[in-house]
């Protein structure tokens, strides 16, 4: 039998009543990375949603909504194959109907890093994201810890507006020479893709000099733009390092840090991190 697709919140939220539920929020185009989460939210509870909706508020007037990747058939396969029980794919009007005003904003955090490049972008993220939860009721959320920003947001939401849901961050999944696993690297050039594992190599040289003693934040995140900006046709957003808990700017490492990267390979964007 294939895997439901439900598409009215109505019946998700029947499909899901008197269940233990994980959602897996998705904007679809699936890889092995949310494979990963898929079976990651198996294991933690006895039904599983996979959420697919390009989320029309979290992309900008320039952004590639229009062109972003739908492939809800393949999508459908590799859920069931990696254990969901549904899928909840709504349209548009479904999660946004005439009228709607309300939407959720986490200050201060949600206008650095990507928010900075990104204005609007993570109060379209943190309204989807909340609206997700209060229609499938999950008792755990999964998320990629490649979106870094976005977890820590999100925990912060769920933290202050007394969100009964248990956040869960799964480590990133890398193809084998070291790219972070995203439905945009189907966007880049041979020639892009030849050279974009050197994203995750700069990363790998001030965790080098962090595992050298090295403390000085404005030492490191030179070193690190000086690697990213040695790739060929790159184009760096940014390369910063912040508090691993509230993305305030550090002088020295003395607690844990995010490492951030964002990058762009002709016009694809890419992000990835480390935890220092």
């Amino acid at each position: 039998m294939p895997l439901p697709i439900f598409t009215a919140i109505a019946d998700i939220r029947a499909a899901v009543t008197g269940k233990r539920v994980a959602l897996v929020p998705t904007m679809g185009a699936l890889h092995a990375g949310h494979a990963a989460l898929i079976r990651a939210a198996a294991g933690e509870a006895e039904f599983v949603v996979v959420s697919v909706f390009v989320n029309p508020s979290q992309f900008g007037p320039t952004e590639d909504f229009a062109k972003y990747p739908r492939t809800m058939d393949a999508d459908r396969v590799l859920c069931a194959e990696a254990g969901a029980h549904a899928i909840f794919a709504p349209k548009a009007e479904e999660m946004y109907p005439p009228g709607t005003v309300v939407f959720v904003e986490v200050p201060q955090l949600d206008t650095v890093l990507c928010g900075r490049s990104r204005p609007g972008h993570f109060r379209g993220v943190c309204t989807v994201v909340l609206k997700l939860f209060n229609i499938v009721q999950p008792e755990v959320a999964i998320f990629g810890a490649k979106d870094a920003q976005q977890s820590i947001i999100l925990r912060k939401m769920v933290k202050d507006l007394n969100v009964p849901v248990r956040m869960q961050i799964e480590p990133t999944v890398r193809e084998a020479d070291g790219l972070a696993l995203s439905s945009r690297n189907r966007y880049l050039s041979p020639d892009e893709r030849a050279v974009a594992p050197r994203i995750r190599q700069a990363l790998a040289t001030i965790e080098s000099l962090v595992d050298r003693g090295e403390k000085d934040v404005t030492l490191l995140e030179s070193s690190l733009r000086v690697a990213l900006t040695a790739i060929p046709g790159i184009r760096l957003d940014y390369a910063e390092i912040r508090d691993a808990e509230n993305l305030s700017p550090m002088e020295r490492l003395n607690r844990p840090a995010l490492a951030a990267v964002a990058v762009f390979l002709g016009s694809t964007r890419l992000i990835d991190n480390v935890i220092l």
